[in-house]
């Protein structure tokens, strides 16, 4: 169960869920996908194309070449004691490929969708086949969820019901914009919900159903809305994995020149670890993300030596200082405040 924290705007949230199931359409595994905000349809046929073994070596070329040009300009404008040092790799894993590479100016062709076995939840239409329905205190849109979720993961043997029929897969679920205002929750408008553990006893069934069956989940959900603290800690401690989005679109670090070539910065709160009771710590907490012309990347966070305009030695008071002794002459040396000053 992936937890992901939308972005302020959820440009690059909806980005990363797309890239979930584009990656099931690739390898093969049924998908299902709901939303109370967009048609499913519309999400499936906005999925990004991916990029072939042949094309993902051009596009690295590209990139490659780009960044050895923007190196050999800004060789003379590095102090020298730091050019032949190492440098500091921008992916974690640059040394191995794992999973597909897609490109975002292209959308999937349809024929790959061929086959692959998809299923669909449209909350507006599922409230109006049946009426309103409330288990066990829950939200009437959760409830739903849950037994078309169920259902799935039964009928089509993803519980293992049935091995020796059916060749295993992997069922992907994606949930779109969970917890917001379109699926009848209150925990992004109010501080005091009516129904504070609707969302909580939902994920906890979830997790259930997922720990029995082949099936991954990816959940987006607004957290800069959710304003009750207590809530997101009940919420991190059932999922998996938490994975939080942060844009720089209107905030101050979109004009910073720290944060030139990024886009945002990806805040990893929690990894995966099952069976223990022990959680697991990545080597590198500092990752950001940033939109190439084509490609949807997340490198290191490493900033730039220095970027001040003045000396980060001495204050602005002592160079007047400085300067000072300076036009007084050579015999004046003596009576600065530095022994340096001359």
């Amino acid at each position: 169960l992936v937890f992901t924290e939308e972005d302020k705007y959820g440009l690059y949230s909806n980005l990363l869920f797309k890239y979930f199931l584009a990656e099931g359409v690739v390898c093969g595994h049924d998908l299902f996908v709901a939303s109370a905000k967009e048609h499913p349809d519309h999400i499936l046929k906005e999925l990004p194309a991916p990029l072939l073994d042949d094309t993902y070596r051009n596009e690295l070329g590209e990139e490659a070449t780009a960044v050895k040009s923007e190196d050999f300009q800004d060789s003379m404008k590095i102090a020298w004691r730091y050019q032949n040092l190492p440098k500091m790799e921008d992916s974690p894993t640059t040394s191995t490929k794992f999973g597909h590479y897609y490109d975002v100016s292209k959308t999937m062709s349809p024929e790959l969708f061929q086959s692959v076995k998809w299923h669909s939840f449209y909350l507006h239409e599922e409230l109006s086949l049946q009426p309103k329905m409330k288990i066990c205190n829950m939200n009437s849109a959760y409830a739903r969820l849950l037994q078309s979720i169920q259902r799935i993961i039964y009928q089509e043997g993803f519980d293992g019901s049935d091995p020796q029929k059916k060749q295993k897969n992997i069922l992907r679920i994606g949930i779109q914009s969970l917890g917001s205002v379109l699926w009848g929750d209150d925990i992004c408008s109010s501080d005091t919900p009516e129904d504070i553990n609707s969302l909580t006893k939902f994920l906890y069934v979830l997790r259930g159903l997922l720990r029995k069956s082949l099936s991954a989940c990816i959940i987006t959900v607004p957290a800069h809305l959710i304003q009750n603290k207590a809530i997101m800690e009940r919420v991190t401690n059932l999922s998996d994995m938490v994975v939080g989005l942060e844009s720089f679109i209107g905030s101050e670090r979109e004009t910073n020149p720290l944060y030139k070539d990024y886009h945002g910065l990806v805040h990893v709160h929690q990894i995966p670890r099952l069976n223990s009771l022990i959680c697991d710590v990545s080597d590198t907490k500092d990752l950001a993300f940033r939109l190439k012309r084509k490609l949807f990347t997340i490198e290191r966070l490493h900033l730039p030596p220095d970027l001040s305009d003045t000396v980060s030695r001495a204050s602005k008071q002592d160079l007047a200082e400085s300067a000072k002794l300076l036009s007084s002459g050579c015999g004046a040396m003596a009576i600065g405040k530095k022994h340096l000053d001359f």
